[in-house]
């Protein structure tokens, strides 16, 4: 399939290009806090999205007017209802995109991956800009898939080589994270990340150039890389780092964001529509990154591999 966009190297150029389309209706998914509402209208302000406010009415309302704002409200009496109606605007194509505001995040994906999944899995994926590394860093999954194992890690890998290619990366190099960057049998992980490698190379995994094990410095660092003897092509030239689990890929982006001074954006992919989980600790820009990202994303898997959202997999149980 031709590709006709060019590719995403930095959050300014994902920002500018969310700026110049047209904002895309948007579900607030547990809207009745201060902190979502503010949110809200700071991205619809920037032309980003037109919300549609899902939560009980008599807790939103009041907060709405306080803030001088006007945006529709869909009246659910409880957090499960919420979800589901949410999901149901999706499915009458009234939103394109999902946002998760004051909801636990189960209760939230629940009907997301029960009537919106349009593969498999959904997986998370973070967007990381750093000012020590020369491109975009994608990391998943660290927020949704908890313990994966090897067909799982397949699929989300899948999934974020789907993101980067909507997103104009035409071979995706990919690096299976691991302790080490050899083979060991004691460390379950290092087995994966062989297995992955060599579906890669037959092309079980699309659009990507996968190799693993490698620890963190061998796929970030070329010369950490030849200093042990490492010829890969991905090494000190990673995309995305597919994480042993959610743990370590959750520690990974806490340090990178804390210590290292990273700008992120995240998405879920794997639903027919985009995904974003917000955090009460994120920045405002992190929001703002997440919402363009989110768009952009929208508007190119759209233009690129179209799916409504009739022809979603439906599915009885949850992700693993």
């Amino acid at each position: 399939m031709e590709h006709k966009f060019p590719e995403i190297r930095t959050m300014q150029q994902m920002l500018d290009e969310a700026s110049e389309l047209p904002p895309a209706p948007a579900a607030i998914v547990g809207a009745g806090s201060e902190h979502v509402l503010h949110a809200a209208i700071a991205a619809a302000d920037a032309g980003l999205i037109e919300p549609m406010l899902f939560g009980p009415k008599a807790r939103i309302a009041p907060l709405l007017e306080a803030f001088g704002a006007d945006f529709p409200i869909v009246d659910t009496p409880t957090p499960e209802a919420t979800a589901k109606e949410a999901v149901a605007a999706v499915l009458d194509e009234r939103v394109r995109l999902l946002v998760k505001g004051d909801i636990h995040t189960d209760v939230f994906l629940r009907p997301i991956i029960r009537q919106l999944r349009r593969g498999p899995r959904i997986s998370h994926v973070f967007v990381a800009e750093l000012a020590t590394y020369h491109k975009l860093l994608y990391i998943t999954d660290a927020v949704i898939n908890i313990e994966p194992d090897i067909r799982a890690k397949a699929e989300i890998l899948q999934n974020a080589v789907n993101l980067t290619w909507w997103l104009g990366n035409h071979r995706t190099r990919v690096a299976a994270l691991s302790a080490i960057e050899t083979v060991n049998p004691a460390i379950a992980s290092t087995l994966d990340a062989a297995c992955l490698a060599k579906m890669g190379e037959r092309g079980q995994i699309e659009h990507a150039q996968v190799d693993g094990p490698l620890a963190f410095d061998n796929a970030i660092s070329a010369e950490s890389a030849r200093l042990k003897g490492i010829n890969s092509p991905v090494c000190g030239h990673a995309d995305v780092l597919l994480v042993p689990d959610l743990v370590s890929g959750n520690i990974l982006y806490k340090d990178l964001e804390y210590l290292a001074g990273a700008d992120f954006a995240g998405v879920v992919v794997g639903a027919c529509v985009p995904v974003v989980l917000t955090s009460r600790s994120d920045p405002e820009s992190s929001r703002m990154a997440s919402l363009a990202l989110a768009r952009v994303a929208e508007h190119r898997q759209q233009s690129l591999d179209p799916l409504s959202p009739e022809e979603a997999v439906v599915v009885d149980h949850p992700t693993g």
